[in-house]
């Protein structure tokens, strides 16, 4: 379907005009401040299934405009840097999308595909409904707010000059994936974020290639399951082989069940993080046709009743106590976008250095690189769900519990983005539990969803509601507490299953001049220390409550949070990440005797 020519020509007329900027007055973090439209987010995208050649980042500065509805821009308004959104000042833009508007995008590039191949346009994320033109061809849309997805534009493409214009709508629904986002940010609601927001780039790929990749390891085995997936048309002597390396060393390469012995396999823990490299090779008899760069990781997630009764969570068959922060990854310059890779690393590396062995990462889906820092350092991932915005009756983990009642279509949609989360996340060995809600924000069809979940990947924990409203499902029962841990330990009901604390803490401190809003009512859990030092008691304190329920049977606990965000201040780092209330070495201390 082709827009009309008069104004796709007043498109053409329009070109980049290299005007971008910060916003003066904006909370900046030191990677921020380096950002140039020359080094966004350059770095590629898709780590656990690389093609390193043949790729172009389509990251820098876009034309942007903002009109009513669907009507295609006569003039775009000024220059936006990708992947930043557009509300964020990273954009340059630093404005409001409102509910009734479209965001347009425009970027002219050059390609030309090779001899028998087929170009991939990818996304990484944007939020909420885009619609993507090629050289005034429509490729195709989407809906969601975190997940990757592409378009094969092969036939759209032109030799030489191409025009890219991408359409995005969101009205910030309560049906949709939110996660923290408001039209009114305030409390522990945040800055909504629109547009794209993560990288956008081009692939080319054989017209037979490989799609996906599924990995399962079993260590009982001593073997490496791994799957491929391939797309295209089958080869007339098609093979695929398999090589799995432990960094120089060859190990084992794939039998006819694409099964891989791996002798002695060194395991993926925290303390030792080991990861194999995996080559997968897709020939044609003796000729190459396509080859992916991967790796994997010898670890298995578990639970076993221990003694006194109580259910335990398990890494590689031994009893592992979780302890991690509530990690929201937000940015006072990029929002939900870091500003850089190295910045995002920044708050993984801290939390480490910490102590922690965990992170939730709260309502929010980050970009893949991230997962993979957390495979490479040993942070196991609790994966939270980006939420929607409906409230049922919290009745926490009382009898009775209420839920929402979906309309099928809106339901639907959830469940696409939920199984995206999994599929596209599902290889990284640093996950280790799924939670698809968070307390009972957009909870509906618990037990419906919670069997989907356990269909969809049997090798990791189920949460199916962190401090919700508790249905028999799943492999965890979530309580929520501030800012002292709290369970109910007495209540039967919860004998068959993991007991968490999935958040406490909170505790707040006001760090002068690293403020997001001096203006605006700055708050944690509680009243606020007047001193650093009752603060760190505070914390201190938290702690050992959580300790004294670890030793009576709660298996992991999640301290409110990483940084402060927007008007919260309650984070183990203040916003712009320049000061850290408590010093990972102060944390190391405190935690270490805990032996987790």
């Amino acid at each position: 379907m082709r827009y009309c020519c008069c104004l796709m020509l007043l498109t053409l007329a329009s070109v980049a005009h290299g005007q971008w900027k910060v916003s003066p007055g904006t909370m900046m973090t030191r990677w921020g401040k380096q950002v140039t439209p020359q080094n966004a987010w350059q770095e590629y995208p898709r780590p656990q299934f690389r093609r390193e050649e043949n790729w172009k980042n389509l990251n820098g500065l876009w034309q942007y405009g903002i009109n009513q509805k669907s009507q295609i821009p006569q003039v775009y308004q000024g220059d936006i840097l990708v992947p930043f959104p557009v509300e964020s000042a990273l954009s340059g833009v630093q404005r409001l999308l409102m509910p009734d508007e479209t965001l347009w995008y425009r970027r002219v590039f050059q390609h030309q595909t090779p001899m028998a191949h087929r170009t991939h346009l990818h996304f990484e994320a944007v939020d909420y409904e885009c619609t993507v033109y090629l050289n005034g061809i429509r490729i195709g849309s989407h809906r969601g707010s975190s997940d990757p997805f592409k378009f094969d534009i092969t036939d759209a493409l032109q030799s030489g000059e191409n025009e890219l214009v991408v359409s995005v709508m969101d009205p910030t629904a309560p049906s949709q994936t939110l996660g923290k986002q408001s039209l009114k940010p305030k409390g522990i609601y945040y800055t909504r974020v629109s547009g794209i927001w993560q990288t956008v780039w081009l692939e080319d790929v054989p017209a037979r290639h490989f799609r996906m990749v599924k990995m399962k390891p079993r260590i009982a085995e001593g073997t490496l399951r791994v799957l491929p997936t391939l797309e295209g048309e089958p080869l007339k002597q098609e093979r695929v082989v398999i090589t799995v390396r432990d960094g120089e060393r060859v190990v084992g390469t794939a039998d006819a069940a694409l099964s891989v012995r791996i002798p002695n396999a060194k395991l993926w823990s925290p303390k030792k993080p080991n990861l194999y490299d995996i080559t997968m090779e897709l020939f044609d008899g003796e000729t190459l046709v396509d080859r992916v760069e991967s790796y994997a990781a010898m670890r298995e997630i578990g639970a076993v009743r221990g003694p006194a009764g109580q259910i335990r969570m398990t890494l590689n068959g031994k009893v592992v106590f979780h302890y991690g922060p509530l990690d929201q990854g937000w940015w006072p310059d990029g929002l939900l976008t870091p500003p850089s890779d190295a910045a995002m690393r920044f708050d993984v590396d801290y939390l480490k250095k910490a102590g922690f062995n965990m992170i939730r990462k709260h309502i929010k889906v980050e970009p893949r690189r991230f997962y993979a820092h957390c495979d490479r350092v040993g942070m196991m991932v609790w994966q939270d769900m980006p939420s929607t915005g409906g409230r049922p009756f919290w009745s926490k983990l009382a009898p009775n519990p209420v839920e929402d009642q979906w309309p099928a279509e809106q339901h639907e949609q959830f469940v696409s983005e939920l199984k995206s989360m999994v599929s596209s996340l599902r290889n990284h060995p640093s996950i280790v539990m799924w939670v698809p809600f968070n307390e009972r924000w957009g909870q509906h069809e618990t037990i419906r969803i919670g069997q989907l979940m356990e269909n969809l990947d049997v090798t990791r924990l189920l949460n199916i509601a962190s401090g919700g409203n508790f249905f028999p499902v799943g492999d965890v029962v979530d309580r929520h507490n501030y800012p002292e841990p709290m369970f109910p330990l007495e209540d039967r009901r919860f004998n068959d299953y993991v007991k968490v604390v999935g958040e406490f803490g909170g505790h707040g401190f006001v760090v002068a001049g690293h403020q997001w809003n001096p203006e605006i009512r700055n708050w944690g859990y509680g009243d606020l220390p007047a001193t650093r030092e009752q603060y760190r008691q505070r914390y201190r304190r938290s702690f050992e409550q959580l300790m004294k329920l670890r030793r009576r049977g709660v298996a992991a606990g999640v301290y409110t949070q990483t940084t402060d965000v927007e008007g919260e201040v309650n984070g183990l780092m203040t916003y712009d990440r320049e000061v850290q209330k408590m010093t990972a070495q102060e944390l190391l201390e405190l935690h270490q005797p805990a032996g987790f």
